[in-house]
């Protein structure tokens, strides 16, 4: 939103190379309020004293000796590259007004003034000026929010990898098909005996390690019904007669609205603690 302030405190220059234009152009708008009004009789400055104010509202003379206005507003676009010059171009010549917005002009008044008319186009100048400026900044501020944004996401991401790499021996995201989207550790061997044909990503089992059949069907039946399950303990013996022992906790993901998306969860082997609670203790 633009307010009446915020217009009346625009920056303006004038170019005219005749004196009484300038003057008179000046003196309606310091009787309408505008605070921050500079000119200029040298269309050859016009550039330099953009380039160093960036002006809100350019009053234009077409008609210049040495440099006319066409020229000028040539020489402003190689300043604004973002294409947007403010200019409203002064002419005497009806023929010239079409050329001038052609050229990057984005108003005209005609001479004599019609000072009501000169007024009434500078305020919605400057209006659509300011507007344009606002929503300009609203843009930078938006994808510096953006950028901020996602890098506390990669930040926590990475964090919240790392706490899961130091918390278990392996980490694994599932999307609805089943497929394994993001893992750390053996997840395919771990995870696969239990999910048997269902993961288009599990490899064959390894006919030298038997899993204990009651707890896969278990495990699997949980993930069948996308149910959560917390620390869940399996097991397998090894061709060698090794018992090894798995603790694994998962829960399902679902989107705003409620629909499955997939699976995460995290595992470990605790094979030392389960033997330790296993073996006796002597005297």
């Amino acid at each position: 939103m633009v307010l009446p302030t915020d217009i009346l405190n625009a920056s303006i220059l004038i170019v005219d190379d005749m004196e009484a234009n300038v003057l008179l152009l000046e003196q309606m708008l310091q009787e309408a309020g505008y605070c921050r009004v500079s000119s200029t009789m040298d269309p050859h400055s016009v550039s330099a004293l953009h380039r160093d104010h960036h002006y809100d509202l350019i009053l234009l003379d077409l008609q210049m000796p040495g440099m006319d206005g066409f020229q000028v507003m040539e020489s402003l676009k190689k300043i604004e590259i973002d294409g947007y010059v403010p200019i409203l171009v002064i002419t005497a010549q009806p023929a010239h007004k079409l050329r001038a917005l052609a050229s990057g002009a984005k108003d005209f008044v005609s001479k004599p003034f019609d000072l009501i008319e000169v007024k009434t186009r500078i305020h919605n100048m400057l209006e659509v000026r300011l507007l344009y400026k606002q929503l300009e900044h609203f843009n930078q501020v938006l994808e510096q929010t953006v950028q901020e944004r996602t890098a506390e996401l990669r930040e926590s991401e990475v964090r919240f990898r790392r706490l899961t790499e130091l918390s278990s021996d392996w980490y694994w995201e599932q999307d609805e098909n089943g497929h394994f989207t993001n893992v750390y550790g053996p997840v395919l061997e771990m995870l696969s005996p239990a999910q048997a044909d269902s993961l288009p990503d599990a490899p064959q089992e390894t006919p030298a390690a038997r899993w204990n059949e009651t707890e896969r069907a278990a495990l699997a039946a949980n993930i069948a019904a996308r149910r959560p399950f917390l620390n869940f303990i399996y097991s397998r013996v090894l061709a060698d007669g090794v018992h090894q022992y798995f603790q694994v906790s998962g829960e399902p993901k679902f989107d705003p609205i409620g629909r499955f998306t997939g699976y995460r969860g995290v595992g470990r082997d605790v094979t030392e603690i389960m033997l330790d609670i296993a073996t006796p203790v002597t005297a």
